[in-house]
């Protein structure tokens, strides 16, 4: 049985549905002002040929009204675009400008011949992007063509190319890259298995909560009180050269120990060649004579073998033979009023201990992103290296600063010598070798600063492991001729020199910033992702532990740590091969943060001491005078500019390159690594991490 159609009803719907396309025109209209990225035309059908005729006429106008307001608006829009990636470009190359760097001295041959060979690397890796770019477009990464299946003349110049270097990268350069790769995945678990040793010892350190006891305690009341003659003769060296910003703080600091007066005597050694710095702190050392202390200042007029020879001249003195004990104290140190009354005591009754070495603590950690990731990396040198060798071997490097040394062992192992540029270690190295013993206190601190500007750490890394690399060449026989155990004799060799000093920088950037990005581009030699990611992830975690505070900067700290590979591997280089570089002595430069404050309060510490005695305070000019002097002398000094570090630069292209070739073949996690690792170069080639200069 048919049903009878409901015309009403239809009738009805086509009327609704009219209303509802109209509304809908309407507001489609109004957003095309709002949002003109979308133009959509739609005809609506009506019952008589004369309304549809009008409707298509009037649908016509309006589309070609939209189409020209949306047209004007994108170009409104391209327009606006150019303009900001231009000034962008214009902005980038001026900052370039003034921050292109001085030309290399003709002395870093290290330097410029690891930028050529860089620069060489380069070139080879943008033709192989190029060449890869070809063929994948060509369709032959996936279908790679085969010398033997076809000629020359079937497959192209290009293709046949291609088919030689499938073949040649397959039979020969891969299988080198593989050993290469597989030889530096084995240093990389050595190394990780040490550090993973050394967390192991400093959790059994916290766990049976070891550190080093001394035989006594100073005690300024009650029956155990001290008498003068359990207070031995100490010798205070303060080491400087030209430091204008902190001078002031570090001898007041020294000047202000709870020891009496006629048991110290301060030595202010001088190396400054700026007049002006050199009367600056002649009148501190004056101002504080007259207080009373016992502070002498020396100049040399030859500034030869840096600061061993500034140390070693010092000690020459006859009136040093007086002294059993030498602390010493670099200008930027704060040792605290307690800090020889805690390091002091370690020495009576163990007359095989040569050193008492103290941990530094850093007034600008949180200044910026470049002192924060350096406290990382010293927290896990003072909590953990420092503590572990200290109280399980009784040797580690002296620091150079904020430790106090037997005057005996000195001069039993032969004194400060000026053959390399980390005569800290030298003498730590010789002393440990004649048999002495060391102390690591890790709960007496010591404030400094740290440098705030990439250019300084620079430098400073540099002579830090050039260093080491002079000394290893130096005495490797001296150790093997040495009368130590051969368990020492390992020790020094294999652990302290090779694997810590040698092994790390070499495989860091051969690891991450020559194999790596090669292997992209030689997908045959397979490097795995644990290597990559995971393992050196865990690495980061366990070095981040001492300060935990830093824990949100794991992945800016991974990535540095790999950026600063190449000014490692270049100073260790440099000092295996004696290159020029390698004997540049540069003082870190120093800014100061905390000299204002750390004044003020000694002002407020320093008035019952000049009120007990007769001098008349007009007779020096006070702190604070001295700190107006000090902020003027900073206005003259040189300007300061952010530079461009070649190096680095070309390194990010590099991996930014060999990323753009790891998304070609679909791999994950070397294509985020190598991108965030070039991001990192490049952060850092445009000296954007540390203190920024307008």
């Amino acid at each position: 049985m048919s049903r009878t159609p409901n015309y009403e009803f239809q009738e009805w719907w086509n009327k609704q549905r009219d209303r509802n396309h109209d509304e809908l025109l309407l507001e489609k209209s109004d957003n095309l002002s709002t949002s003109p990225a979308f133009l959509s035309v739609e005809i609506r059908s009506s019952g008589s040929p004369g309304d549809r005729m009008a409707d298509k006429d009037r649908a016509r106008t309006r589309s070609a009204r939209q189409i020209s307001w949306v047209w004007l608006l994108k170009f409104q829009q391209i327009a606006g675009s150019l303009a900001s990636i231009t000034n962008g470009i214009v902005c980038l190359v001026r900052t370039a400008n003034r921050r292109i760097s001085s030309p290399d001295s003709p002395a870093d041959s290290a330097t410029s011949r690891l930028y050529r060979i860089i620069k060489v690397f380069l070139i080879v890796v943008l033709l192989l992007l190029v060449f890869e770019l070809v063929a994948y477009f060509n369709g032959w990464h996936f279908s790679p063509p085969s010398v033997s299946s076809a000629s020359a003349e079937v497959l192209g110049f290009i293709g046949f190319l291609y088919a030689n270097w499938l073949q040649i990268r397959g039979n020969y350069l891969s299988p080198s890259l593989q050993c290469l790769i597989n030889l530096c995945i084995v240093l990389f678990l050595i190394q990780s298995v040490d550090r993973l040793l050394l967390m192991l010892g400093c959790f059994w350190i916290k766990f049976r909560r070891l550190k080093p006891v001394a035989a006594f305690e100073y005690s300024s009341t009650g029956e155990n009180a001290a008498s003068p003659e359990d207070y031995p003769m100490v010798l205070v060296q303060i080491p400087m050269c030209n430091e204008r910003e902190v001078y002031q703080q570090s001898i007041a600091a020294v000047c202000i120990q709870d020891w009496p007066k006629d048991k110290m005597l301060i030595q202010v050694l001088d190396d400054s060649d700026e007049l002006d710095v050199q009367q600056l702190i002649k009148a501190e050392v004056q101002k504080w004579q007259q207080r009373g202390v016992r502070i002498l200042y020396r100049h040399r007029l030859i500034r030869t073998g840096y600061k061993a020879g500034n140390l070693k001249s010092a000690m020459g003195c006859d009136y040093v033979k007086d002294y059993e004990f030498v602390a010493i104290f670099d200008a930027d140190f704060q040792p605290g009023p307690d800090f020889l009354k805690k390091t002091i005591p370690h020495f009576k009754g163990n007359d095989e201990l040569a050193l008492v070495q103290t941990r530094w603590s850093f007034v600008n950690k949180d200044e910026n992103l470049l002192t924060r990731l350096q406290n990382i990396n010293l927290s896990f040198h003072f909590e953990v290296e420092q503590q572990v060798n200290g109280m399980f071997i009784n040797f580690f490097g002296f620091n150079g600063t904020a430790g106090v040394w037997r005057i005996k062992a000195l001069e039993e192992c032969g004194g400060w010598l000026e053959r390399t540029t980390v005569e800290d270690m030298d003498i730590a190295v010789r002393a440990h070798l004649c048999g002495w013993k060391f102390i690591y206190l890790n709960d007496v601190k010591c404030l400094c600063e740290l440098p705030e500007s990439y250019e300084a750490y620079k430098k400073q890394q540099h002579r830090w492991h050039s260093g080491p690399m002079q000394l290893f060449r130096l005495c490797f026989f001296d150790v093997l001729k040495s009368k130590v155990s051969w368990k020492k004799k390992a020790n020094l060799i294999f652990l302290f020199f090779l694997l810590r000093k040698l092994i790390l920088p070499f495989y860091s950037f051969t690891l991450f910033c020559i194999i790596l990005p090669l292997s992209m581009f030689l997908p045959e030699a397979h490097l795995p992702a644990w290597v990559v990611c995971y393992v050196p992830g865990i690495m980061s975690i366990l070095n981040i532990l001492p300060a935990p505070r830093s824990f949100p900067f794991l992945v800016p700290y991974l990535l540095f740590e790999n950026t600063m590979s190449v000014t490692k591997f270049n100073a260790m280089i440099s000092g295996l091969f004696r290159f020029g570089s390698s004997y540049e002595w540069i003082v870190t430069k120093k800014l100061g943060r905390s000299s204002e404050n750390n004044l003020v309060a000694l002002e407020k510490e320093l008035e019952p001491l000049v009120e007990g005695t007769s001098l008349h305070r007009s007779s020096s000019e006070s702190g604070l005078q001295e700190l107006t002097k000090l902020e003027i002398s900073k206005k003259v000094g040189k300007n300061k500019r952010n530079r461009l570090y070649r190096k680095e630069l070309a390194l990010a292209v590099i991996l930014l390159t060999a990323s753009v070739r790891s998304l070609l073949s679909a791999q994950g996690i070397h294509f985020y690594f190598l991108l965030f690792q070039g991001i990192s170069f490049l952060v850092v080639g445009l000296d954007l991490i540390g203190e920024q200069v307008s």
